[in-house]
């Protein structure tokens, strides 16, 4: 990844920032977003700090303008883009005959379109450099999670979208990544949306016992240098997909108890 141009989306903390720091780290130039401006210069400041070569840009993946503005500035200070990594994301929390359906939307907008929105702007530049494009998904996107209804329908979509896209590029020579973290340590679970779409505040479950956010990134690196189409990680994250595959009557009945376990689950098992 030396020389390459990588973006990362929603990269002022959790994966995508332990992302830059990875590809930082391993030669690439960068540009983050994020719509945490204090948050974004911090996250840059700090890689500048170590010699790395990065452009912060203020942006919300789910307007248009901005997606625009993020490719323009790549090529800009760099002239060129090589990876796209979409890694904004959001959550929630609640069950769906409870939920605000604007708090599924959002999710959506923010998960689904965003990605399809920062891809539909780089994508003539990853043709050009036979580069990369990543989506990072989750095991959610597998196997559906109760209380996590906006959350799973758009890891979901962006899979479907992510297996398309692979397909399609195949002719150009584009690489792309579907990269599913299992549960993995991030602030994602501390905003995550209740069902009036207030953030819940604080993790629900112990986040000392996930892999890291650092971890799961060295993950994804290696799977981008190796130009990998699927990367499931944790072995609870391997074992939900084989089960969900072959027992998925039998994975109703574990998930529900697993969920429930949680702090202040919205579901009882």
């Amino acid at each position: 990844m030396k020389g390459k141009v990588v973006i990362i989306t929603g990269a002022s903390s959790g994966i995508g920032k332990a992302l830059a720091q990875v590809f930082g780290r391993n030669g690439s130039d960068l540009v983050i977003t994020g719509r945490n401006k204090e948050a974004l210069e911090e996250t840059a400041e700090h890689l500048r700090q170590q010699g790395i070569r990065v452009v912060a840009v203020q942006a919300d993946v789910t307007r248009p303008a901005d997606n625009e503005r993020m490719a323009r500035a790549a090529l800009e200070a760099f002239g060129k883009i090589d990876v796209l990594i979409n890694n904004a994301g959001i959550s929630m929390r609640a069950l769906f005959e409870e939920v605000d359906l604007e708090v599924v939307k959002k999710v959506m907008d923010i998960n689904f379109y965003g990605a399809l929105y920062a891809t539909k702007v780089c994508l003539p530049y990853i043709i050009a450099s036979k580069g990369s494009v990543v989506g990072i998904s989750s095991i959610a996107g597998y196997r559906g999670l109760p209380g996590r209804t906006g959350y799973s329908a758009s890891k979901f979509a962006l899979q479907g979208f992510l297996e398309v896209l692979r397909t399609e590029m195949i002719p150009h020579g584009v690489h792309v990544l579907t990269a599913c973290p299992g549960f993995t340590t991030s602030n994602i679970r501390a905003r995550s949306l209740t069902k009036d779409g207030t953030p819940q505040g604080e993790s629900p479950r112990d986040e000392s016992k996930m892999m890291s956010a650092e971890e799961c990134a060295e993950h994804i690196y290696k799977a981008v240098v190796k130009r990998k189409k699927i990367l499931i990680l944790t072995t609870l994250g391997k074992f939900t997909v084989f089960m969900n595959k072959w027992f998925p009557t039998l994975m109703d009945k574990i998930v529900i108890k697993y969920m429930a376990k949680e702090a202040g689950a919205p579901l009882k098992g």
